[in-house]
């Protein structure tokens, strides 16, 4: 009997050991299903509404007349809401930035495209967020639906550009404007279709459609609505609450903000229905969403009393736009934030929520990007991911409004390209009325125009110099050419608590070096006169500032002055300029000695070097390896020194 007894505990001992075998194995494929199942439901979604700033929204503390949006409210509990977000002027541009991380200067989408003013299209070859994507994880789907406006819609085959662009659906209006919300065209992958439902509707129909054939698949949902742009409308009953209105084209016209608000709110109501059907197929809790305007209001339903500084301006109503991020990537959600976040931000945001964390890597080198992502403040690890934001516009029909803007946390600074500047303290002044070049400038607000403006001139490669007239009251500034030397002259009214000037000199208007320096009154009631000798000037422009010193250790800049000194030594010419790929370096006569060209960059670099030989009358300078941008070619003969503005475009 001993041994029947021992094989039974043999074999009891074997099945407890496989079931604990079996249980562990199931647990252990458990967790790695649900590990692989969390991975695959990580989703993003960027719901794009179009020409509406924050002053209709509640919870913004700049509102005005507001309108109910229960619905997007909701993202308000599970997300983060910011404050100072900024897009592009216009919907173009805006758009452009989000899907390369790109200011418009390097897009060259810089207006809209096929509207007032015209802006050049957004270039195929870009590297976008689904192109990205699809290296990243071949398994994520990626469609936009809704509007496109980065192309013109002829010829025929830029209809595929969605597709070419990255997307592996494409369905929506093609350009800025539909003509009616129930009669306008709908491009799908291509082709063209008549659609009389209503557009917002339709945008979700097609979003939900797309969102329940991708099963498990992880998705990059673009939703761009049309909505609230023009053309204003009464939307179908049932989907607003404005009831009273007759919707008439006259009554339109005459009261266009109550419409304006039946679009928001048509708009909320179709929003909460795709919340709806993500939860229905239950993919809205493994779903982060990024909500923006992607400009500020028109000036028909501006609500500000300068209409003139609404949409498609770099004021800050024209930019200022809603933005939240929510979803289960948000720490700590239920946020506010006072980061300054640029709508461009979505790009990298977008990229590092999947996961994907070494896209840099994949950039071309003449593509630099300049999208940061928001994700450290997201994931409650910081409160800022810049020092500063930057916008701008730029048409191929210009006009005074183009221009760019950049500002940090208090200060703001405006550049229009016809060479106006104003500046403005946000945090005293958020409706910019007071420009503060007009008054005198404390030693803060010199400090904060000097940071913006270089900064904005460092960014953009380009600018003029930056013109501060001194808190001090100076009756002249002046320079002249006398004989070898330059003399500078200047006289103050009134000098209080001074210390000493400090002469500064530059050849570009841009980068100053001090070249000298006088004592000055200290206290004084009554006139001063000054002079200084430059002994050594360059050939060309030269222009000169004062760095005038009180005595606690503060200083002011003056205002800048130019004087043109036509040395003794060789007549140099340079052309062409504009150049592209070579430059001409001529001289009235010979050589008669060697002496070397070089060019720097905008930020004293040397970036180029050639030797101008002795007998020679001229010289030929390649730069076809130089980018586009402004350089200053400098030559020296017999201590004489000739400096030139070069603008290298392609």
């Amino acid at each position: 009997m001993l041994f029947p007894i021992l094989k039974l505990c043999v074999l009891k001992s074997l099945k407890i050991k496989t079931l604990i075998f079996m249980t562990r194995l199931i647990f252990f494929f458990s967790v790695l299903l649900v590990a692989v199942g969390a991975n695959a439901q990580h989703n993003v979604m960027v719901i794009i509404t179009d020409d509406i700033g924050t002053d209709y929204f509640g919870f913004y503390e700049d509102h005005a007349d507001t309108v109910a949006v229960p619905n997007i409210r909701t993202l308000l509990n599970k997300g983060i809401r910011f404050q100072n977000a900024w897009s592009s002027p216009v919907c173009s541009a805006t758009r452009a930035g989000i899907i390369t991380g790109r200011y418009s200067f390097r897009t060259g989408v810089g207006g809209i495209i096929g509207g007032a003013g015209g802006s050049a299209s957004l270039d195929t070859a870009e590297v976008t967020i689904p192109k990205l994507l699809k290296i990243f994880n071949p398994n994520i789907a990626k469609a936009h639906i809704g509007k496109w406006h980065l192309q013109q819609p002829i010829p025929a085959a830029n209809l595929l550009f969605p597709n070419k662009m990255g997307y592996d659906h494409f369905e929506g209006p093609f350009t800025g404007q539909i003509t009616s919300y129930t009669n306008w065209t709908k491009y799908t992958n291509g082709v063209a279709g008549t659609i009389t439902n209503y557009a917002t509707s339709e945008n979700v129909n097609n979003a939900v459609a797309w969102l329940k054939t991708q099963n498990t698949k992880p998705f990059f949902l673009w939703l761009a609505f049309n909505a609230p742009h023009d053309p204003l409308h009464l939307p179908p009953a049932g989907l607003h609450t404005y009831t009273t209105l007759s919707g008439t084209a006259q009554d339109i016209s005459n009261n266009p903000k109550p419409y304006f608000k039946a679009m928001i709110q048509a708009l909320d109501h179709e929003i909460g229905r795709l919340f709806d059907s993500l939860k229905a197929i239950n993919r809205y809790d493994s779903t982060d969403f990024i909500f923006i305007g992607d400009n500020g209001n028109t000036p028909r339903t501006a609500q500000i009393a300068n209409t003139n500084r609404a949409k498609a301006t770099v004021y800050n109503y024209g930019v200022h736009v809603p933005f939240i991020i929510a979803g289960p990537s948000v720490s700590g959600p239920g946020r506010v934030s006072d980061a300054l976040v640029n709508t461009a931000d979505i790009f990298a945001t977008t990229l590092d929520l999947f996961g994907y964390s070494n896209w840099q890597s994949l950039l071309p080198a003449n593509k630099p990007v300049d999208s940061k992502s928001i994700l450290p403040i997201i994931k409650n690890e910081s409160t800022q991911i810049r020092p500063w934001a930057f916008t701008e516009i730029f048409k191929q029909t210009t006009d005074s409004n183009d221009g760019k803007a950049m500002r940090n946390k208090d200060y703001k600074l405006i550049k229009f390209d016809n060479l106006l500047q104003e500046f403005y303290n946000l945090t005293n002044d958020p409706g910019e009325t007071t420009n503060l070049l007009n008054g005198t400038l404390t030693s803060t607000e010199i400090t904060n125009y000097n940071y913006l403006c270089t900064e904005m001139t460092t960014l953009t490669g380009n600018g003029v110099a930056c013109n501060i007239v001194l808190p001090l009251d100076i009756l002249s500034f002046k320079g002249y050419v006398d004989h070898k030397n330059i003399i500078v002259k200047w006289t103050t009214a009134s000098e209080v608590n001074t210390s000493h000037f400090s002469i500064e000199r530059s050849n570009d208007g841009l980068h100053f070096q001090k070249i000298g320096a006088l004592n000055s009154a200290g206290n004084s009631f009554i006139s001063k006169n000054y002079l200084f000798v430059d002994p050594s000037p360059a050939t060309g422009l030269n222009y000169y500032r004062l760095k005038q010193w009180d005595l606690d250790g503060q200083f002011r800049f003056s205002a800048i002055i130019s004087v043109d000194y036509k040395s003794p030594g060789a007549g140099f010419k340079l052309y062409p300029n504009p150049a592209s790929d070579l430059i001409m370096l001529q001289t009235d006569d010979i050589l008669k000695n060697d002496i070397q060209v070089v060019v720097t960059n905008l930020q004293g670099e040397i970036v180029l070097r050639k030797d101008f030989l002795m007998g020679a009358s001229s010289c030929t300078i390649k730069t076809n390896r130089l980018s586009n941008g402004i350089y200053f070619l400098s030559v020296t003969d017999n201590g004489f020194k000739k400096c030139f503005k070069v603008f290298i475009n392609r």
